[in-house]
């Protein structure tokens, strides 16, 4: 129970600062009110936890009406605060203004970007029979060019930045974008960053990699994980306040060997996730941070690890590359370490209290993959009456599987996001998102532990920052792999159906 409200805390200050990051400057409606309505539906779990506790679950209706009418409430009352400029004739035009800072009307000058002396010298930039210039608006946070396409859009881009470069020097980023009404822009963006990398370019580069701080929580993540390792071999801990105790009891061999199998396989799937971001992204030359391992000294020992990217992304091949890296990646290393943990575990018998997350008596036919695995692993030994006891290293795999799935979600900032982005583009990329939070949130009312992601999903804003050629489509071999994707995200979610399970007698 205590654990439950302590994450509804966590839940509501991660939700507040997503919302004030995500839709404060593009609507006047309080920020404190959005996260209200957003939170109903937590809340309301929460009371029914706190009257009826966890025996009885609440009403299905209860779930599903809150999350629909919180939903259409947030939206009216973001739409109804919307800051909306007066110049927004076209809904192009209303996805730029949303891309920048929120332009308020006013009858005084504006500073713009360029001289209206150096307006010649812009449209000279987009020759007729590359991107015929229609119309120029000026904002003081960009110049947005619309116009006609006339030649692919690849070469477009990179015939018109040689351009921009040559006549205004890194003056600008050079953005393009596809509008709503399904017609490509190019967005001018001072480039704030040139001055501060021309003079001081290896000391940012120095506070942007910051080995020692990585190798530190790699330490302390190593730590935190063997204590949960070593807790879920049933050993007994002191007191996280006696240091001393706790680190001689730790440094046991017979105790450390008990908690590095979890720790080491769980650290190895999350280090080779992130390095497979880390290293396509230094291929494609994009300055990003190294590798950092978030520590906690309960639930898994860790929330992950995670990487920064300081640079733009070029286009959407760099996008899908490097989103679609970690995942691979991770999976890679995942396959080997929990067919060898399921080899290695124990079989018991299936009871009504075996649950998806009990690793203890897991059920493996709660997901494809796992049932499939499973029974390679163990052969006969594996039947429609058994259940897992997890092998420490079977753990961390079927973690493996879960940050796997997590990740490919195609929802906003998730790696599965970006790859639909990717694929399919901004526009269709937002609807999927969408039918993908739905889509999980009806299976949570059949398996009750997909619901916290279907709530965590449900408040994810579905906008991905675009790439600076957000037009140019991906080639057929990269969109296989990313259908491959998905079907690997459908097959570790989806429980294995009852016919394949009689025809592998599980």
């Amino acid at each position: 129970m205590a654990f439950w409200f302590l994450f509804i805390l966590l839940l509501g200050l991660a939700t507040y600062l997503m919302v004030q990051h995500s839709v404060a400057q593009i609507t006047r409606t309080p920020v404190w009110l959005l996260w209200l309505v957003l939170m109903t539906p937590a809340f309301l779990l929460s009371g029914w936890t706190l009257i009826y506790s966890t025996k009885q679950p609440p009403p299905p209706g209860l779930i599903i009406w809150s999350l629909f009418v919180c939903t259409v409430l947030y939206w009216t009352l973001f739409q109804w605060g919307r800051r909306v400029p007066r110049n927004t004739q076209t809904e192009a035009q209303a996805q730029a203004s949303e891309s920048q800072p929120t332009i308020k009307p006013t009858a005084e000058p504006i500073a713009r970007p360029i001289e209206p002396t150096e307006e010649t010298q812009l449209r000279n930039c987009f020759p007729w029979s590359v991107y015929y210039v229609q119309n120029i608006e000026y904002r003081p946070q960009a110049v947005i060019c619309r116009g006609q396409l006339r030649t692919k859009a690849s070469n477009a881009y990179q015939q018109i930045k040689t351009n921009i470069e040559a006549q205004f020097g890194d003056r600008f980023v050079l953005i393009f974008q596809e509008g709503f009404n399904g017609q490509p822009f190019f967005v001018l963006v001072p480039n704030t960053q040139a001055a501060k990398q021309t003079n001081t370019p290896r000391r940012n580069q120095e506070q942007l990699t910051r080995p020692g701080l990585a190798l530190l929580l790699l330490a302390a993540t190593l730590v935190t994980t063997t204590l949960v390792g070593v807790q879920n071999a049933g050993v007994s801990l002191p007191p996280i306040w006696e240091i001393s105790s706790l680190f001689k009891l730790l440094f046991s061999p017979d105790v450390l060997f008990k908690g590095l199998p979890y720790a080491l396989g769980l650290m190895t799937i999350l280090g080779i996730h992130e390095l497979g971001h880390y290293l396509t992204a230094k291929f494609y030359k994009i300055r990003s941070t190294l590798p950092y391992f978030i520590p906690v000294p309960f639930f898994l020992g860790t929330f992950g690890a995670f990487i920064q990217m300081r640079s733009p992304i070029p286009n959407r091949k760099a996008l899908f590359d490097i989103s679609i890296a970690g995942p691979i990646a991770g999976f890679v290393v995942t396959l080997p370490l929990l067919i060898w943990g399921l080899a290695h575990s124990d079989v018991v018998s299936l009871t009504e209290k075996t649950r998806f997350l009990n690793l203890d008596a897991l059920n493996p036919k709660y997901s494809i993959l796992l049932a499939l695995l499973s029974k390679l692993a163990l052969g006969s030994h594996l039947t429609a009456k058994s259940a897992l006891d997890l092998h420490p290293v079977a753990v961390a795999g079927f973690l493996g599987l879960v940050v796997t799935a997590l990740n490919l979600m195609p929802v906003g900032q998730l790696d599965g996001g970006h790859i639909v982005h990717a694929m399919f583009g901004q526009r269709t990329a937002i609807v999927i998102g969408q039918i993908a939070r739905v889509l999980l949130l009806l299976l949570s009312l059949v398996r009750e532990e997909f619901l916290l992601w279907a709530i965590i999903l449900l408040f994810m804003p579905l906008i991905d920052e675009p790439a600076l050629n957000d037009v140019t489509e991906l080639d057929n071999g990269r969109d296989i792999w990313g259908l491959l994707a998905i079907a690997l995200l459908i097959v570790i979610v989806l429980p294995l159906p009852q016919a394949i399970a009689n025809f592998l007698q599980i």
